[in-house]
């Protein structure tokens, strides 16, 4: 993996709302530096990256990230209690034809 995807992986899921203003602008950052398209393995990396909202609009944007990758990112349904942001990824294969529905 890139080091761009590294770090971002590294730091952990996004903050929610309560998140400090400069972290919430450092995990910003880190997205912006993450060249695109990402590759394979990095889509599923950044996928466990979601937090439990949607930070200010930082998990559309990573969401984005994660859909220019080859393949989609999450192929099995997540099931029940799944972070809503990972169960999107995966609806969006489904209605978008990538994959099949469960």
């Amino acid at each position: 993996m890139r080091s761009e995807v590294l770090a971002f992986v590294a730091d952990g899921p996004l903050p929610d709302w309560d998140g400090s203003e400069e972290e919430i602008d450092r995990r910003s950052r880190q997205l912006g530096a993450i060249p695109v398209p990402v590759r394979g393995d990095e889509a599923h990396a950044l996928a466990a990256c979601f937090g439990p909202d949607d930070c200010y609009g930082l998990a559309w944007t990573l969401l984005h990230l994660i859909e220019t990758g080859p393949n989609p990112a999450v192929t099995d349904d997540p099931g029940s209690g799944a972070n809503e942001w990972v169960q999107r990824i995966y609806d969006r294969a489904v209605c978008g034809g990538l994959i099949p529905g469960a």
